[in-house]
């Protein structure tokens, strides 16, 4: 009777139908049943809402996918036949657009399961507002959702729950607009960061938080001060009610560091701040947070010579400066570094009295003069015309190069611009001024040839003079350009033919260096007889004469 009964059972197992079975055994994965088959059936354990809620030797109803695997095991799906038995009843109670509940269920490819009493598909860009990276936090959560479409040929629902959630924020947003004026102090959470600053959600409503408005200090980037997600409160600044935009402040819900400035910062303190900031016109220094000064390039240092700040200063750097001024409604300090030091100009006419000789290493060259160091930052200039008694000096390099020791007379001393003027030709005597007893018309003098001209030759003489020898005064033989029969560095023989002690210059001749008197009186004649352009002053150096 027993193998009669089992076979009826037997015979009413047909694949495809949903069929009854006894809970036999309730293990951690899965549900052992006796369906009445030649084996038992199992049901995965996520298939139940609760595993606790099932009992021993109770029925439940299951689908038959398959009477006997390759193993001889009969397939069962408790899950599909509650959504066979469920497709019918969901239809009738639901339409494209109602509101129904649902368990997330599973993860699939481009989205989630979803049970709604059948499956349905909740694409990922339907999950929230911003597609989520991570599905798997949405796994067995129970919520509400949005019925797009149904397919009923394929039994395919498709739902939204962005649509739920894009409704109620609208909600929200217009009673929030109803609702907020300017200096409202609201909870809201950071949603997104920009470069010029942070969206803030006020539950339904976005307001922009401008990185001007988040903080009273320096901040180069708003996440130096916020995360997403992180929840602040804030400010209303300004509500568009129209547009439906909202401006925040972070800053405004705190003191403003600058009420009471001139108490802190009185003018002619010192005070101690950290670097900030560094740019081509001078450093900017945090005193206190919102509180910044200016320390401009002039005032880094009496001395040194600062082409830009980074060459004595880093950001980060604790420094101490002098308070010189204030001006509270552009919120601005203007700081001194040096000031707080004693200004070694003070000491300088002490220091280098007129008439003092001193030494020094050259450090700069300039077209009108050379700068020499008497001490670290403290320089003094040569002029060019203070370079030499006897020669004209075009440029410095001509008497001195950067690198060379030198001694000079101080001439005067500037402390207020902090000048300080040197002489090298007042070292030694104006040869100029015994000139008679060095040189008399006539004599014939040796010298080197140290410049040429497109009139003449300079010569090198004795005791720094230079002499002129003009072109005609080079050979009896016409000269067409000097060049072809004079060299810079030859050693010539020439005969003083005119001195002029107000003017500086000896004019000497080579082809009269072996005349007799009579011959030497015409050529002197003939000499002053040439234009006063012709004589140029001795040891000048035309930028024709230079160039060549």
């Amino acid at each position: 009777m027993e193998e009669l009964l089992a076979q009826s059972q037997f015979e009413n197992l047909v694949e495809g139908k949903i069929i009854k079975g006894t809970i036999t055994e309730i293990r951690e994965n899965e549900v052992v049943l006796d369906i009445g088959a030649k084996a038992e059936g199992i049901v995965p354990g996520h298939e139940f809402v609760d595993l606790g809620e099932l009992q021993v030797g109770s029925e439940i109803e299951v689908f038959l996918e398959k009477l006997e695997d390759r193993d001889g095991n009969p397939i069962v799906s408790y899950d599909k036949a509650q959504q066979k038995k469920n497709w019918e009843n969901i239809l009738s109670k639901c339409e494209e657009g109602s509101i129904v509940p649902g368990r997330v269920k599973a993860k699939v490819k481009g989205g989630l399961i979803v049970n709604i009493g059948v499956d349905s598909f909740l694409p990922a860009s339907q999950i929230d507002i911003q597609p989520p990276k991570n599905l798997d936090q949405y796994l067995g959560q129970t919520y509400d959702f949005k019925v797009l479409k149904i397919n009923l040929e394929r039994k395919n629902i498709v739902i939204s729950r962005r649509e739920l959630i894009e409704e109620q924020r609208r909600d929200k947003r217009r009673k929030l607009l109803e609702e907020i004026k300017p200096g409202d102090i609201r909870r809201g959470t950071v949603k997104n960061i920009t470069d010029y600053g942070a969206f803030i959600d006020l539950d339904g409503l976005d307001g922009l938080l401008h990185i001007t408005d988040m903080s009273w200090g320096r901040i180069s980037h708003p996440t130096e001060i916020l995360k997403v997600s992180e929840e602040i409160d804030v400010m209303i600044l300004e509500v568009d009610r129209e547009r439906e935009r909202v401006s925040l402040g972070l800053k405004q819900t705190l003191s403003n560091p600058w009420d009471g400035i001139e108490n802190r910062y009185p003018v002619g303190a010192k005070v101690r701040g950290k670097v900030v900031n560094l740019v081509p016109y001078g450093a900017f220094v945090e005193l206190e947070q919102g509180v910044e000064g200016l320390v401009h390039i002039t005032e880094l240092s009496w001395t040194k010579r600062v082409g830009k700040p980074s060459e004595v200063l880093k950001v980060g750097d604790e420094i101490e400066a002098m308070v010189l001024g204030i001006n509270r409604e552009e919120q601005k300090i203007s700081l001194s570094i040096r000031q707080v030091e004693p200004n070694p100009w003070d000491m300088v006419r002490h220091n280098y009295p007129v008439g003092a000789r001193v030494r020094g290493k050259v450090r700069n060259l300039t077209s009108y003069g050379a700068f020499v160091e008497l001490e670290e930052g403290i320089d003094g200039m040569v002029h060019i015309s203070d370079m030499s008694w006897t020669r004209k000096i075009n440029h410095p390099s001509e008497a001195v190069k950067k690198g060379d020791e030198v001694d000079a007379v101080v001439l005067d001393v500037d402390s207020a611009n902090q000048r300080i003027s040197l002489g090298m030709k007042q070292l030694q005597n104006d040869p100029w001024s015994e000139i008679e007893r060095h040189y008399k018309i006539g004599d014939v003098v040796k010298g080197k040839i140290s410049k040429l001209t497109s009139y003449g030759a300079f010569v090198e003489l004795e005791h720094g003079i230079d002499g002129l020898v003009h072109i005609s005064q080079i050979s009896e033989e016409h000269v067409e350009k000097i060049k072809d029969v004079l060299k810079v560095g030859q050693d010539v023989d020439a005969r003083v033919i005119k001195i002029d002690r107000d003017e500086r210059r000896i004019g000497l001749s080579i082809k009269a260096a072996h005349y007799d008197e009579s011959q030497l009186a015409a050529e002197a004649a003939q000499y002053d007889s040439l234009r006063g352009d012709e004589l140029t002053s001795l040891g000048d150096i035309l930028d024709e004469a230079t160039n060549k």
